[in-house]
């Protein structure tokens, strides 16, 4: 840091296993991706190629190179997993990670039906290639699942052999976790949390309103993903009390 605050919340270092900020590039060039990386790479744990961009991103393994020279994993998002799935190309999916030397994966199942034994197999095959962050919830805002199915599917996914789970959001956050006006099911995350441990989750929360939600809620260590690369550094404010949404948060009893 530049200079010397008091009374801040102590924040995990890198490598973390909580306090984790998955950062979501949904199409930056090889040059934003530079100036990303050099802004931000201390607060960013990980970083998701949205959805199934990296399919038509240009220079995509000059991109990859660039985060993992500054110690930042890549993975794709899950939507592509689940486009190779619905063509039966499960085999070609895990080829394509090997040929981009990828050490994570997300299994996700949020635009497709795919029963639940079968999407923890695929996990479990994953787990033995890549570490697999495996995404619970739908993207169809129609489609509420309820808490005792996001507990269940939770936890066997990560008996499965996933590493985390995603709470799913999309990148407007306005489904699963959300209501589609953004609020967030706060009764939906409170039953999870009693029976799934939160260092076990990323709760995707892309709008600044529910990234302060979850910071009052569990902390300034709490793993929040689906983050846009222009918002890292606003979050890690709102994670050390330095922006006014949760300036009085962590100040305990200081008086002036």
């Amino acid at each position: 840091m530049n200079y010397v605050l008091k009374n801040l919340p102590v924040r995990t270092e890198k490598p973390r296993n909580t306090g984790f900020t998955m950062a979501m590039d949904k199409g930056l060039s090889l040059r934003e991706t530079e100036d990303f990386v050099e802004s931000c790479s201390d607060y960013v744990d990980i970083v998701k190629l949205g959805w199934a961009t990296s399919f038509v991103t240009k220079k995509l393994k000059e991109k990859i190179a660039v985060y993992r020279e500054a110690g930042i994993p890549v993975y794709f998002g899950g939507t592509l997993f689940e486009a190779f799935i619905v063509r039966g190309q499960f085999d070609d999916y895990r080829k394509v990670l090997d040929t981009y030397g990828l050490e994570y994966a997300e299994v996700s199942d949020g635009s497709i039906s795919l029963n639940h034994e079968k999407k923890c197999e695929f996990i479990s095959t994953l787990a033995q290639q890549v570490t697999v962050l495996s995404e619970v919830g739908s993207k169809d805002a129609a489609k509420i699942i309820p808490p005792y199915k996001w507990i269940e599917q939770m936890q066997t996914e990560l008996n499965a052999g996933a590493w985390k789970v995603i709470g799913e959001a999309r990148e407007g956050g306005n489904v699963g976790l959300f209501r589609d006006s953004g609020e967030v099911r706060q009764g939906l995350v409170e039953e999870i949390l009693t029976q799934v441990p939160e260092e076990r989750i990323i709760w995707e929360a892309p709008q600044k309103s529910q990234q302060v939600w979850f910071i009052k809620l569990l902390g300034a260590n709490v793993n929040l993903g689906n983050i846009s690369p222009s918002e890292v550094i606003p979050l890690e404010t709102i994670r050390l009390g330095l922006r006014g949404d949760t300036f009085d948060h962590f100040l305990g009893e200081i008086k002036l």
